[in-house]
């Protein structure tokens, strides 16, 4: 293949955008915010696990404290309607008032264990409680540091973006300079040697893949027309002649 040397330095401006479009995707990927990001949202997913177990168990305590306090004041009730007989006079017989007195000591010392067992759901349901606003002001932490690395890493992303924007149409003025067929063979080649298709001769050394040229191979282009687009021996890339390529 043949192009005029002209073309093949504008080969080299080609691959030295392509190469920066390349620093800006990977920059773009290796933005730090991604893996702070990964790491809150992992922090705020395990919070709010935690959150609603905390408030699941709150809303057990609250129910268990209802029918706890429902069972109190039942008893309660029976506890007085006893007493209410056993003060009237009703109740003659020597028998029924020995049970209606056994009844209402028995309801008193049932009232008295529900009400323990009424404060210790209370206490349960204040500590459940007391986790739940806890939980809840951490969670609101930990995703305000997300909301903020999440805007951090969108505006930094729009630099990026822009900024690849403007080399894209850079590189398609530049590269509508350059021959179809040798742009098409540089295509090529950058897909098959990791994004360097193009690599210029600099003081005998190739710049693609960093070895120097042996005599033979030397003497191959320096008796090569100016014109002849030139391939490196070890990695096959276009090999640009320039001014410092120490022919």
């Amino acid at each position: 293949m043949n192009a005029a040397p002209a073309d093949q330095i504008r080969l080299l401006d080609v691959q030295a955008l392509d190469v920066r479009l390349q620093q800006l995707a990977h920059k773009r990927k290796a933005l730090p915010e991604h893996a702070e990001i990964e790491a809150l949202t992992k922090d705020l997913t395990q919070l709010r696990d935690l959150l609603v177990a905390a408030q699941t168990e709150e809303s057990d305590c609250a129910r268990e404290q209802t029918k706890a306090e429902q069972d109190v004041d039942q008893v309660r009730q029976r506890a007085a309607r006893d007493q209410q007989r056993l003060d009237s006079g009703a109740v003659s017989s020597p028998k029924d008032l020995e049970n209606l007195q056994r009844e209402i000591t028995s309801l008193a010392k049932r009232q008295g264990d529900l009400e323990e067992i009424v404060l210790e759901v209370m206490e349960r349901r204040e500590s459940a409680q007391e986790r739940v606003t806890e939980l809840t002001e951490r969670t609101g932490a930990v995703q305000a540091k997300v909301d903020d690395a999440t805007a951090r890493r969108d505006t930094a992303q729009a630099g990026l973006d822009e900024e690849s924007a403007t080399v894209v149409k850079e590189r398609e003025v530049v590269a509508g300079t350059v021959p179809a067929d040798l742009l098409k063979l540089y295509d090529k080649l950058r897909e098959q040697q990791g994004g360097v298709g193009a690599a210029r001769l600099y003081q005998r050394k190739c710049e693609g893949c960093h070895i120097e040229l042996n005599i033979t191979e030397l003497n191959e282009v320096r008796s090569a027309a100016k014109d002849t687009v030139l391939r490196c021996e070890n990695c096959r890339r276009i090999l640009v002649r320039t001014a410092e390529s120490g022919l």
